[in-house]
């Protein structure tokens, strides 16, 4: 997974290079957050949006608020999972 951004409250957001499945080019987003057990973490797989593992303290309104980031970066997402991800100087 390669870094993408690290969110207000802490969250990380990490993606995958590009999967190709089922003739689809796919790219896995996880969101991880700290908590005072380990972590709280989500995972999107684009571009169909699904959710596929969740677990820990994210509650339904921080979920729909990262679909919404997820759409609105999920150009970016593609661009950098195909470069091998971000590259900063």
């Amino acid at each position: 997974m390669y870094p993408y951004m690290t969110l207000e409250d802490g969250t990380e957001v990490t993606h995958s290079q590009i999967l190709h499945e089922d003739g689809l080019d796919k790219v896995l987003v996880h969101f991880e957050r700290p908590n005072e057990h380990g972590f709280d973490s989500a995972r999107c797989e684009l571009p169909s949006y699904t959710w596929t593992a969740w677990e820990g303290a994210f509650s339904d309104a921080e979920v729909e608020r990262f679909e919404e980031f997820l759409r609105d970066n999920a150009h970016l997402l593609y661009r950098y999972a195909s470069n091998g991800g971000l590259k900063v100087a």
